[in-house]
This record gives C-alpha cells, sequence and structure tokens, in this order.
C-alpha cells in the first residue's frame, strides 16, 4: 500500500506545483525544482501513510480471523453447530 500511495502522492503534487506556477507566471527552473523536492518528499510521506494504513489492516484482519478461529474452536468443543 505505502508504494501506490506514494506513487499517487508524489506525482499529484509535482502536478500541483507546476499548474501553480505556470497559473501565477513563475519562472521554470524554480518551479521545476520546487515541484521535484516536494514531489519526493510527498512521495515518501505517501509511502509512510501507506505503510502504516497496511499494518492496521492487517492487524484488524488478523483480529477478526482469530476471534472467528476462538469461536470454531469453542464451538467444535461444545459439539453444537456453529451460529450465523
Amino acid at each position: 500500500m505505502g508504494r501506490t500511495y506514494a506513487g499517487i502522492l508524489g506525482p499529484l503534487t509535482f502536478l500541483t506545483v507546476v499548474l501553480r506556477g505556470a497559473i501565477e507566471g513563475r519562472g521554470a527552473e524554480g518551479t521545476l525544482l520546487t515541484a521535484s523536492l516536494l514531489m519526493f518528499a510527498f512521495a515518501g510521506l505517501g509511502y509512510v501513510l501507506g505503510r502504516v494504513a497496511a499494518l492496521i489492516v492487517d492487524d484488524s484482519v488478523q483480529a477478526e480471523f482469530r476471534a472467528e478461529l476462538e469461536t470454531l474452536k469453542v464451538t467444535v468443543a461444545d459439539d453444537t453447530p456453529p451460529k450465523r
């Protein structure tokens, strides 16, 4: 997920800065330098946020799986059909 977020947030930032520079009539060199630096910064931020999101989702799915597995173990031990 981190690479996906980085791959979206970085170029989106670059495009935004370039369009802002074009609208405001700024110089190409300064605009492209700023856009490149911010692209890498925001791609890094996107990577970190994506990794955190992936860890949260993985943890949630594992907790739900463990709870369901525990329910099935108790059901099999009681020899009663599972509730659905």
